[in-house]
């Protein structure tokens, strides 16, 4: 940041930041769900743009993420990033169930381009292969991840989803997809994985809190379980905290794939460390 463009990018992007927080700042949850998601979807673009922007290497991010000033701006823009993709999946799952071609809907959900690229990046990554099980941590109400794993590598899945009524939803949308028998949706959180049975595990961006996520993880998995976390790294953290190096004690890393394009999430593969 010691060049004169490099300030000037930093000081714009602090002032991006604090004006989006603050558009943002009026669409509490109860505001949010009144609006439509035609909407909605352009203040998510307007929030990617600054996030997926090639100008802001590593170095900067960091400088910028890490200001005081916008730590407020920060806390907006996360819960508001959380908000719309839980909002956006759970519409989903509401659109296959009333199609008559459901895997339409689920093609046409706004994250499933970048859905398909993350995913095929991570079954290279991490090694899964036809016949492997791969559990998931956080699957949400459409369990992509767990789905584009069955459908196109092979891969048997198991879905973790921590919310009853959410992992309730997630097994009628595979019903509806004909992939009810492919994955499994067990109700839990991470500690789930003691009475499973699997050869990988995803831990989803969304698997809070971190730190107890993988403590407990480490405490289930053997050394050779291929596991793989996502995070946010660069200025794609404007979307959601990073996983810090504080989380990851007692895993080793063997690789990862940072994200291009419209990709958010940076993939990681770790190793259980010898005790």
């Amino acid at each position: 940041m010691r060049s004169v463009t490099g300030r000037f990018l930093y000081d714009d992007y602090l002032t991006k930041i604090c004006a989006i927080a603050d558009a943002l700042s009026k669409h509490d949850d109860t505001n949010l769900e009144r609006r439509s998601l035609d909407e909605v979807i352009p203040l998510l673009d307007t929030i990617e743009v600054v996030a997926q922007d090639t100008k802001i290497d590593f170095e900067l991010a960091r400088h910028i993420l890490d200001n005081e000033r916008i730590s407020d701006a920060l806390e907006v823009i996360r819960a508001f990033y959380v908000a719309v993709g839980r909002r956006l999946e759970i519409q989903n799952a509401r659109d296959i169930l009333r199609a008559d071609g459901p895997w339409a809907k689920v093609e046409s959900f706004h994250y499933y381009g970048r859905y398909r690229i993350l995913v095929d990046n991570e079954a290279r990554l991490a090694g899964f292969a036809a016949g492997d099980s791969v559990a998931f941590i956080g699957g949400g109400s459409v369990p992509l991840t767990s789905m584009l794993l069955s459908t196109c590598h092979g891969v048997k899945g198991i879905s973790i989803e921590l919310v009853p009524e959410i992992a309730e939803l997630s097994r009628q949308v595979l019903d509806k997809l004909g992939l009810g028998s492919a994955i499994e949706v067990v109700c839990g959180d991470e500690t789930a994985l003691a009475d499973l049975e699997y050869d990988g595990v995803i831990i989803g961006a969304s698997a809070e809190p971190k730190r107890r996520v993988f403590m407990n993880v480490r405490g289930v998995i053997s050394r050779e379980t291929k596991t793989l976390y996502r995070t946010y790294s660069g200025m794609r953290a404007i979307l959601y905290p990073a996983v810090t190096t504080e989380d990851l004690v007692g895993f080793q890393e063997l690789g990862r794939v940072l994200p291009t394009g419209k990709v958010n999430n940076t993939s990681v593969v770790i190793r259980k460390n010898v005790e």
